[in-house]
């Protein structure tokens, strides 16, 4: 018996690893955080019943998972520690009288608040600047992403601290997405032709822990601050009143925090949000309480992994079962592979479910899902139905492994997996597929928004009138269109007018139209204010691009090899031979004051926001860069200027103050 006990806890040991380094080191999780609880569970019971067996590397002895190697490490000057969780009133009342007892009291107040799902991040200020900030990591060390975490707006830069204020303040917070926000980054993605995020969090967490800071600026996220790390400042002495404190200092805090006097008013909180949470605009996955009292929380202490005063008390996620009626695989814009699982009709989280996606070839292996089996399904965020698991447990069940297919279902074109990725591609530009999705992209509300070119007609356009690039859509004639099916001579007209129309969408919506990867609305917005016209851009070279703000390497890169490609170029001139518009009125303004200046913006302005300052700058012509090179025309530095003016200083480039900025945008 003993034998076969220590081979269980070597093996939950194991597993526990894999999916400790699965969702803290490469953001994927693989199991729900109740299945990872009960193996915790397992682990501790049979630790309890053994503790000559409980090693120093054990998962129990440890808050999570390393860090990862690809950002400096941070040492957190207070650990961040992880909260115990309960499933039951039970339960969270075990953990009521244990705190009564720990503090020998007869009643205790708790502050109870949604339990984001996010990433969970420490912001460090000093003299009320923003310094650092890092990931929680393991607990002891995270990971720094200060540049990152400053594309977040909802984070402050600066601190309206009193002089008696001065020193350290650390906060501690949830880096999260909201499911808006979440379900038009998907659309986008999808446009642009890249797979979709499994969830919210995983959206979140990608997003802070990139290695280039402006695709992270174009990532929804926000945060909610919620407690407090090390602090030289006075602050109240009751946790209610700390976050009324952060409030008043600018820091975002969740405004559906409520105070809890008693265990009812614990228990009637836990219904409440329990039916409430769907209704917020973010995923909660769970309720925390903290006790009130930040002397009783000292008191109390923490052991090495969690507090003694405060638990997570964790919802039940809504899921269902189910039935895989078939796996087939869907063809993206840019070639990539989809499986997804047609599914038995089943009603979960306010609609019928009738497809999930799997997501990529590895995600079906995992689950080892095949046609035919049971499957547990869940709305990830309440948003995208996933399946969580195969309910299947007969490996010898009759229906075979499903295997990915090595030619293109659209084309018969073979697919093609790049080292490193985890996504199959069919590289045939001229596949039937990829060829009605990118024209669905290209006449697209917020690209050249070309009404009544919905699926069907794409789809006969290809089919019968020999469409095969954008270009050929400014060459239809209406008696071609007369002969499609459900599209009458007026139809016909209307279409041929929005074509037309689409000829003055402007060099912005062109730009994302063209469907280059990586470039959303927001870079193709920028590209066009920079530059002002398409052939300038084709002209620019990736470190140029790269120089931008908003435009890091990954998205220069993709830039200057679409527009390089012989092929895209001839595409383009025939645009532009067909009437298309491939410059911005108000872009790179030929006669403007800063026409052709490349200027770096540092430091505070105190008559206008960053963001006024760019347009401004963008309207007179220049362009804003993102750091100081020998092709920095000058510098505007405004108050507490960083190290961007030091640079500038070192280069011989020109450094202007506000007001000489002013004076060289009112020049005619």
């Amino acid at each position: 018996m003993a034998d076969s006990d220590l081979k269980e806890i070597e093996r939950l040991s194991e597993l526990i690893r894999k999916h400790d380094h699965l969702y803290y080191v490469l953001d994927r999780p693989e199991v729900t955080d109740r299945e990872y609880d009960r193996l915790m569970d397992q682990l501790k019971e049979l630790e309890s019943r053994h503790p000559e067996w409980v090693f120093a590397d054990s998962p129990t002895q440890r808050v999570g998972g390393k860090a990862s190697d690809k950002f400096p490490p941070v040492a957190h000057r207070l650990p961040m520690l992880s909260l115990d969780n309960t499933y039951s009133e039970e339960e969270l009342a075990a953990f009521h009288q244990r705190v009564l007892k720990g503090l020998q009291a007869d009643a205790a107040e708790y502050v109870a608040e949604p339990k984001i799902d996010g990433l969970g991040v420490t912001l460090i200020y000093e003299d009320g600047k923003f310094v650092k900030g890092a990931t929680r990591g393991d607990g002891k060390t995270g990971e720094d992403v200060t540049s990152n975490l400053k594309t977040i707006r909802s984070i402050p830069l600066r601190l309206p601290l009193k002089k008696s204020e001065r020193g350290v303040l650390e906060v501690r917070g949830e880096v999260y997405m909201e499911r808006g926000a979440f379900q038009r980054l998907n659309e986008a993605r999808e446009q642009e032709g890249e797979p979709p995020f499994a969830n919210p969090r995983n959206a979140a967490a990608g997003s802070v822990r990139l290695l280039d800071p402006g695709i992270t600026a174009s990532r929804p996220l926000n945060i909610w601050i919620y407690s407090l790390g090390h602090c030289d400042l006075p602050l109240p002495d009751t946790l209610s009143g700390v976050l009324e404190k952060l409030k008043s200092l600018g820091f975002r805090t969740n405004p559906d925090t409520r105070f809890c006097r008693n265990l009812e008013e614990m228990h009637a909180a836990v219904a409440y949000w329990d039916k409430k949470r769907r209704d917020l605009g973010y995923d909660v996955d769970g309720l925390v309480f903290k006790l009130n009292d930040l002397e009783s929380q000292a008191r109390l202490g923490s052991t090495a992994k969690h507090p003694r005063w405060a638990v997570a008390y964790k919802f039940e996620a809504e899921q269902a079962e189910t039935r895989v009626l078939n796996i087939s695989v869907q063809v993206g814009r840019t070639g990539a592979i989809t499986p997804v699982a047609d599914l038995e009709p089943v009603f979960l989280s306010g609609s019928t479910v009738k497809r999930a996606t799997l997501h990529n070839e590895d995600e079906v292996k995992r689950l080892d899902a095949r046609v035919g089996d049971r499957v547990l399904i869940e709305k990830a965020g309440e948003i995208i139905p996933k399946v969580i698991r195969t309910l299947e447990t007969d490996e010898n069940r009759e229906n075979p492994k499903w295997k990915m297919p090595t030619e293109c279902p659209e084309c018969a074109s073979p697919l093609r997996r790049l080292e490193g990725e985890a996504v199959w591609r069919c590289e045939n530009f001229q596949c039937p597929a990829q060829l009605k999705e990118r024209l669905l992209h290209f006449g697209s509300r917020n690209a050249m928004d070309i009404d009544h070119l919905g699926e069907a007609v794409v789809a006969q356009l290809i089919d019968r009138c020999g469409v095969e690039k954008y270009s050929d859509l400014y060459t239809l004639e209406l008696d071609q269109l007369k002969e499609l099916d459900r599209l009458a001579e007026k139809s016909g007209e209307n279409l041929l007018q929005a074509i037309e129309k689409s000829k003055q969408a402007g060099l912005a919506r062109l730009i994302f139209g063209l469907g280059v990867r990586h470039v959303g609305q927001r870079v193709a917005q920028v590209l066009a204010r920079t530059f002002g016209s398409l052939e300038k851009i084709m002209n620019a070279p990736a470190e140029e691009l790269e120089a931008i703000d908003e435009i890091g390497p990954r998205i220069a890169n993709s830039i200057t090899d679409y527009l390089h490609n012989p092929e895209n170029r001839e595409e383009i001139a025939r645009l532009q031979e067909r009437g298309v518009v491939t410059t911005e009125e108000n872009g790179d303004a030929e006669s403007g004051p800063l026409s052709g200046k490349q200027i770096v913006l540092t430091g505070t302005l105190e008559t206008m926001t960053r963001e006024e300052a760019k347009r401004k700058i963008q309207e007179a012509g220049g362009r804003v860069m993102s750091s100081v090179s020998g092709k920095t025309d000058f510098v505007v530095a405004g108050a507490d200027p960083g190290s961007k003016a030091r640079k500038a200083e070192q280069q011989g480039v020109r450094l202007i103050g506000e007001q000489d900025f002013l004076a060289l945008l009112k020049k005619q």
